[in-house]
């Protein structure tokens, strides 16, 4: 066992406690982002790679993931599609199954929503004057609310463990709120010196949601009864375009709405008509790969430090880290490009027991429960370009 996973089985440890005692819970969050997970990946329960990443999930435990780049199956060019059975089959056939008979499985139910990538719009939105209505190729996913081949591509969802539920009537997502309509959005020009020629028409701009995949906040009640709000979002990458910079501008607007909701901004508009942001008293946790790293890489204007780690009610001062010297990598890199893009930043109102980047074995964290750290086989090649990223956090009981 590492010395990250002994201290922070110490804490964790510290923070389970035997049924009866007033006790907060101690809660494992994870995010992952899978590459690019579809559903013939999981028309079996034989896929290699998903038998490498269902092990991964099933060495680090955590009670609730947040899974990138997993696809619905294919419907038809105009549908928001949804990802739920992809991930259902992924949980059921693989990290329920044993895929290790030193590792246990473990027992998830999958929740998911609609994604934007991959909706057509009907338009020329990347301007390379074609068309393509036709999913499968980069044009159509060009010119999508949401860049991706085929609708739901890329799209992301849920894993809860047995205990963990989601209040319905409380998740609100926002997948449908404008892009023109964030106050101060930075939109695109055709070029910096050409500040008066708006990238996007009129026209454009009246389909255009912010959100390029969604951005949802989830309620999730622990067995405790408290509730955590999982704000997940997985922000277009800030490349992939011109010097108009589209996508770094859009990049930058994504992660600053969970700044603008957490802070309660009255503009904010749920996909139901309900303005506001989040409660002020409420806990929550900030979830997903968003594709900006608070000290390099290619974002715009640093929105993960400029609005995120400054926000009064984010509690962003615990970095996680790999304990795996990696050739090109920084121990706090959570892909393997070498940017720290994944994170789990809880508010203020919850304490960090520890957390870390999972590589391999030697990042394997010890059970809450104070059993040893599972013992995760060595991977000739990692089976995603990110790696998952977690923290053991203590909810107060309501």
């Amino acid at each position: 066992m590492s010395r990250a996973g002994a201290a922070a089985l110490a804490l964790a440890a510290s923070a389970w406690a035997p049924p009866g005692l007033a006790r907060p819970s101690a809660v494992r969050v994870a995010t992952f982002n899978l590459e690019d997970v579809r559903p013939e990946h999981v028309a079996t329960r034989d896929d290699p790679r998903l038998k490498r990443l269902a092990l991964v999930i099933q060495a680090l435990r955590p009670d609730i993931i947040l899974l990138n780049e997993i696809a619905p199956e294919q419907a038809d060019g105009a549908a928001r599609a949804r990802p739920e059975r992809t991930a259902r089959l992924f949980a059921e056939r693989y990290i329920g199954d044993v895929q290790d008979e030193r590792i246990r499985p473990v027992f998830y139910n999958a929740f998911a929503t609609a994604s934007n990538t991959g909706v057509h719009s009907g338009l020329d939105l990347d301007r390379n004057g074609a068309i393509d209505a036709k999913p499968g190729s980069r044009d159509y996913g060009g010119d999508s609310l949401g860049y991706g081949e085929f609708p739901g591509h890329y799209g992301m969802a849920l894993l809860l463990r047995e205990g963990f539920t989601v209040a319905f009537h409380e998740i609100r997502t926002f997948g449908k709120f404008l892009w023109k309509d964030m106050p101060g959005a930075i939109l695109p020009s055709v070029s910096e010196d050409r500040p008066d020629r708006g990238w996007y028409t009129p026209e454009m701009l009246a389909v255009l949601p912010l959100s390029s995949k969604n951005h949802w906040d989830f309620p999730a009640r622990l067995p405790s009864g408290a509730v955590v709000h999982l704000l997940c979002s997985h922000p277009t990458p800030p490349v992939f375009d011109g010097p108009e910079d589209r996508n770094g501008r859009r990049n930058h607007d994504e992660i600053r709405l969970w700044a603008d909701y957490i802070g309660g901004a009255p503009y904010v508009k749920d996909d139901r008509g309900k303005a506001g942001g989040l409660d002020p008293a409420a806990h929550f946790v900030i979830l997903g790969d968003l594709n900006a790293d608070p000290a390099k890489g290619d974002s715009r204007d640093n929105p993960i430090a400029n609005l995120l780690f400054k926000s009064a009610r984010v509690s962003g001062e615990f970095t996680p880290r790999s304990v795996i010297e990696t050739p090109r990598l920084e121990p706090t890199d959570t892909a393997a490009f070498g940017l720290r893009v994944d994170y789990v930043l809880p508010s203020r109102s919850l304490k960090v027991l520890g957390g870390g980047v999972l590589r391999g074995p030697e990042d394997v964290p010890a059970l809450p429960d104070g059993a040893p750290a599972p013992a995760l086989p060595r991977f000739e090649r990692f089976p995603s370009d990110h790696f998952p990223v977690w923290l053991d956090i203590e909810v107060p009981d309501p």
